[in-house]
Formats: structure tokens, sequence, C-alpha cells
């Protein structure tokens, strides 16, 4: 049973590295290369679903440890009401047990966690790295359209003020009326 943890140590390294390198800022042209990669290549799709497979015996593993702290904590408190003269070596045992089976728990519940975190966070770059090229495709287009965009919704906002005040004026006119500001 301790080779199953063991790998699931090594497991959890490796997800961190994963990670670091992940979250790490390199410039765009190298992260969308990377990205790309490992988003397309056949390879890392075999090595993904092998990485799945051992999660699902993670998470085997994870019940297991969960349901063994649970047992083992209910016997240690069994004992500790039983006994009135308590044994040293017997605690020893239990408390030591208890560590082995909360830091399985652990562990293995840290691995599960930082998969989710991972995979979120590889399609989060995805996005980020499409979001970014069509930004660039975008800015490529209409460089200098810009200021002539908005020199026309000037003019069209100055048209269009112009000819409210005209009609408010008229309005005006025809009711007898002042605006008031308080009431409108």
């Amino acid at each position: 049973m301790t080779i199953y943890y063991s790998l699931t140590f090594l497991l959890l390294a490796a997800e961190m590295v994963t990670f670091t390198g992940l979250v790490t800022p390199f410039p765009f042209v190298v992260r969308k290369r990377v990205f790309t990669f490992l988003s397309q290549s056949p390879i890392v799709a075999k090595v993904a679903y092998g990485i799945k497979i051992s999660f699902i015996f993670v998470g085997i593993l994870f019940f297991d440890a969960l349901q063994r702290m649970f047992r083992i904590t209910a016997e240690s408190d069994l004992a500790k009401t039983q006994q009135t003269v308590g044994d040293v070596r017997t605690e020893t045992s239990f408390a030591a047990r208890k560590f082995y089976a909360q830091r399985n728990v652990y562990l293995t519940g840290f691995t599960l966690f930082l998969s989710l975190v991972l995979t979120r966070t590889f399609a989060i770059n995805l996005d980020l790295i499409h979001t970014q090229e069509e930004y660039a495709k975008l800015k490529k287009a209409s460089p200098s359209s810009d200021s002539g965009e908005y020199d026309a919704l000037k003019a069209k906002f100055d048209s269009q003020s112009k000819e409210y005040n005209q009609l408010a004026d008229k309005y005006n006119k025809v009711t007898g009326g002042k605006a008031d500001k308080k009431k409108d």
C-alpha cells in the first residue's frame, strides 16, 4: 500500500511543477507555441488519458484512506474510553496509525484538487491565448480607423444634440412652458 502513496506523492510533485510552468509568465510567442503543442499533440493526448486513469485510482485511494482514517479514529476513541490507565505504547500506536491515515487523506485529496486546478488553469490560458490572437487581428485590421470612428461619433453626437435642442425649443414654444429640471 505504501508504494501507491509514494506514486501519488510523485504525481502530486509533478502536478506542482506543471502548475508552476503553467503560471510562469512567458512571452506570448513562447506561451502560444507551448500551449498549441500541448493541446494538439496526439502523444500528449495519450499521456493525458493515462493520467486521467491514474486519477481514478487516486480517487479510490482517497476514499479508502478516508474510510481508514474514520475507522482508526473510532478505534482510538473506543480504546480511550475503555482504558482507565493509559498504556503509552498503545497510545503511540494509535497516534501513529491516525497520523498515517490523515497524511494519506491529505496527500490524495490535494492530488485530486490540484488536478482540477491544473485542468482549469490550462483552459484559462488557452482562452487567453485565443483572445490575444483575436485582439491582435482586430488591431491589425483597423489601426488608423480608431480616430476616424471617434470623429464620426463626435460629429453624430453634435448633430443629434443640436437637433434635440431645436426640438425642445419648438416644444416649449408650442406648450408655452419652460422646462423644469427639478421635475424632469
